[in-house]
């Protein structure tokens, strides 16, 4: 018979046994915390590198995305389109490379900054006691091209074999207008062998707990409006005078700016929906050793605007509306696009993404992002432009995407921020979507092309 003795010491070799299986099968505290710290570290050196324009250090933002490549075990090359201009594209090797592929795109330049205006250096990195990682691009957008490979890395580390391949481009010049970056990408004979089905690019930070997700943008019309007329003396009243001229046209202009953006402070569009007209310079007046010339109205004046066109407006309206009302041939004005992006694809269809049920990769996107724990706002349209539009052009499917919750929105502002847990919890959000599209197999039944997702 078993002494009460012996039952306890059985009882307590079994506790320690458990206790050891659970300390060996999962990581410490102090190793999560370690994995942590190095995560962070390598997003500091990438936000450490100057990129921004007009005189980014494209060489060195390469380097080390190709020394990141070579630690995880991705193939690796450097293109330049431009001289210069590399644009680094990494791969992961699917199991069925007969599987159309999934492409993640981010930009590696960043846009300028006014130095005195930051409380901590740009290009420091700095982590204040908050966990608030300030840096130029910490929002746009090297936190995703690193969660990219964060996600990648720790997926291969777990042993998850991808069935599609999955290919990760680092572009230069977006900030630009990407004409030497995505657009000379997209149309090359490098991104056809590709085979791509989905691109995921960027988004935008969400002060919600909601993140964002963006099935379409709006494409820039730069315009200029040119009014001329006599000159004459600054004390004579006389009509049509090119200052008069554009002063009318820059009324008519604020007003349906205004009627544009009375609708988003209504709540009946969203900034995405709307047009928005935004007048970015003016131009006039006759120089002088000491300034301008007080006594004398100029023969030409010209205002510059910057405006941003949704896929679900009328083009041909808008362009009506400036040739008859914003710059009249019977008040002497002209105007010239500097840049008009098309709102239509090369197929002559409205550029957006669909985000129903007949887009399985929206889909997954949605259930990915729900499975890591996240929670995915109503989509919307981009307000600005990104690379992204290169892509849907083609008529490819591609969603933009930055896993920032609980975030002031800071893109090309000030003291742009992202906190250290809002960007490792992206991490895991991205090894979710990554794991779930490099899985996923198009049944045949839905009948379903590429163009059409």
């Amino acid at each position: 018979m078993e002494t009460p003795f012996k039952n306890h010491h059985l009882l307590l070799l079994l506790l320690l046994s458990v206790l050891l299986l659970i300390l060996t099968s999962h990581p410490s505290e102090a190793e999560a915390e370690s994995e942590d710290a190095a995560i962070i570290s390598r997003f500091q050196q990438y936000l450490q590198i100057n990129t921004a324009q007009p005189t980014p250090q494209y060489q060195q933002s390469t380097d080390f995305l190709i020394s990141q490549a070579k630690s995880i075990g991705l193939e690796f090359q450097s293109i330049e389109y431009v001289q210069n201009k590399p644009l680094v594209l990494l791969k992961w090797p699917g199991s069925d490379p007969t599987l159309p592929s999934i492409l993640l795109n981010s930009h590696t330049d960043v846009v300028p900054v006014e130095h005195h205006k930051w409380v901590h250096h740009p290009f420091g990195a700095h982590v204040d006691s908050d966990g608030n990682i300030f840096a130029r691009g910490s929002q746009d957008m090297k936190c995703v091209g690193m969660q990219y490979l964060e996600a990648i890395r720790r997926l291969k580390s777990s042993g998850f074999v991808p069935l599609r391949s999955v290919y990760l481009s680092f572009v230069p010049d977006e900030e630009t207008g990407g004409h030497d970056g995505a657009e000379k990408f997209a149309a090359s004979d490098t991104f056809n062998s590709l085979n791509v089905a989905i691109v995921l690019d960027e988004g935008l930070a969400s002060p919600s707990e909601n993140y964002k997700a963006f099935y379409a943008e709006r494409c820039p019309w730069w315009l200029v409006i040119k009014a001329t007329g006599a000159p004459g003396h600054g004390a004579k009243l006389y009509d049509n005078s090119a200052m008069e001229n554009l002063f009318k046209s820059i009324e008519s202009v604020r007003r349906y700016r205004a009627s544009q953006f009375d609708l988003v402070k209504a709540g009946l569009k969203a900034e995405g929906e709307v047009i928005s007209v935004n007048m970015v310079f003016l131009k006039a007046g006759t120089p002088s050793p000491t300034g301008f010339v007080m006594n004398l109205q100029p023969s030409e004046a010209e205002a510059g605007f910057d405006i941003r066109v949704p896929p679900t407006a009328d083009p041909e309206s808008l362009e009506r509306r400036i040739a008859e009302e914003w710059a009249p041939v019977s008040r002497n004005m002209t105007f010239q696009f500097k840049q008009r992006a098309s709102i239509l694809d090369n197929s002559g269809r409205p550029i957006f993404t669909k985000t129903d049920s007949s887009n399985p990769w929206w889909s997954l996107l949605e259930e990915a992002v729900r499975k890591a724990d996240g929670k995915l706002g109503k989509p919307e349209i981009f307000p600005a432009s990104t690379d992204a539009r290169y892509f849907r052009e083609r008529g490819l499917p591609a969603i933009g995407f930055s896993p920032m919750a609980n975030t002031p929105i800071l893109l090309h502002d000030h003291n742009e921020f992202l906190n250290k847990d809002e960007y490792l919890k992206g991490i895991h959000i991205y090894e979710s979507i990554i794991k779930a599209y490099a899985s996923y197999i198009e049944h045949a039944s839905n009948g379903s092309t590429k163009d059409e997702l």
